[in-house]
Formats: C-alpha cells, structure tokens, sequence
C-alpha cells in the first residue's frame, strides 16, 4: 500500500523533475514585481546550457549543488510538507514539523537530481500564469513536448512570500504532487503516527543515497 503509492509517486516526480529544474534554476533574485510566467520562461535557455555542460554526468555533485543551490530554494518546503502531512501536521511538535520539513526536503532533492539527465531534446511551451484575485497566488501552465508522444502538462502553483515567488504545489497531468504525497502520509501516519511517518521519509531517503528504490 504505501509501497506502490510510493513507486507512483517516483515515477511522477522522475517525469517532471528535469522539467521543473529547467524552469525554477537560478531564481536566486525572484521578485514580486516580475511576473511568474515570465520568469520561468526567461531562465529556461540559461539551464538548458547547465545540463549540455553536464550531460555525460548528470547525477555528479556539480548537479546536485545546482539543485539545492538553484531550484530547491525557490519551493516552500515548509508549506509543501504541511499540505502533504495533512492532519497529522496539526498534532506534530515544532521539531517534528522541522523533521518532516528537512526529510521532505532531502526527498525532493535526491530525486530531482537523479532526474536531471533526463531532459533532453524536449521543447518546452508556457501559458500565461492565471493569478488570484487578491494576487497573490498564480498558477503557471506549461508543456513538455516530445516526438512521438502527448504532450505533458505541468502546473506549478506559486504564492507570494516575503522573499518572493516559491512554488507549493506541482501538478502533472492534473495529479497533484502534494495530493499524492498527501494518500501515502495519511496511511503511515494513522498507522504508526508522526515519528513513524518521519521512520518512513527517513527510510526512503536512504534507500534513494544506496542507489536503490523502494
């Protein structure tokens, strides 16, 4: 049950991570008075040039440094990690929240990086981002398009922080990642509660550093 949900996560997370590095990459001076979408767009060429240079490695450390450096900055974690632990967030202690914060955190990175090497030779295509009334959320459509295959749609999910735009949710195809991250925590949670959903994260996380999937 929590394996395959798992496994389904892992695949999601496999198709869209090239795609997401690509789009969020050096982000380091996001601002509020810069549109979304267009940002996005804009840096999009730079990170195609980032994976040439390490197209004969793609899962060396210079990549992962780019990510956790670059890309990862730019998504809340915090937030992330909350809307995934559903109500158990709610009875977790601060340094449980700052646990499930970091092995969330570690599994996002150790899978984008594994993905990186991934996207190549695909065309990307972006909407404009669609913006809440208050303005301060927006969601961002774009498409992955390959030869031969359906295009892939991918939304991110922005809100406004008080260091700039960062990503909360993703959604491939309609899933949404935290959505899905969301059915597996539930179960693990309401069976072993949060230390054995922090076991489960630390576990994964592991098993993804041997070289190994769950």
């Amino acid at each position: 049950m929590i394996a395959p949900a798992l496994s389904r996560i892992a695949r999601t997370l496999t198709t869209v991570a090239a795609l997401l590095c690509a789009c969020l990459a050096s982000l380091s001076a996001w601002s509020t008075e810069v549109e979304p979408d267009a940002l996005v767009r804009s840096v999009s060429q730079d990170v195609m040039g980032i994976l040439e240079q390490h197209a004969a490695d793609p899962g060396s450390a210079a990549v992962q440094e780019m990510v956790s450096e670059k890309v990862l900055p730019h998504f809340d974690f915090a937030r992330m990690a909350a809307l995934a632990s559903g109500l158990a967030w709610r009875s977790a202690t601060p340094e449980q929240k700052a646990e499930l914060t970091e092995e969330f955190r570690s599994l996002l990175v150790r899978t984008y990086s594994k993905a990186l090497g991934k996207f190549r030779g695909q065309k990307l295509e972006f909407d404009p981002q669609r913006k809440s009334a208050d303005q301060r959320k927006a969601i961002v459509r774009s498409r992955l398009v390959q030869a031969g295959s359906e295009p892939i749609t991918v939304d991110y999910r922005m809100a406004v922080t008080a260091t700039g735009w960062k990503v909360y949710d993703v959604s491939v195809d309609g899933v949404s990642l935290v959505t899905t991250y969301r059915d597996a925590f539930a179960e693990e949670s309401r069976r072993n509660g949060i230390p054995g959903l922090i076991r489960m994260l630390k576990d994964k996380n592991a098993n993804l550093a041997a070289g190994r999937t769950a």
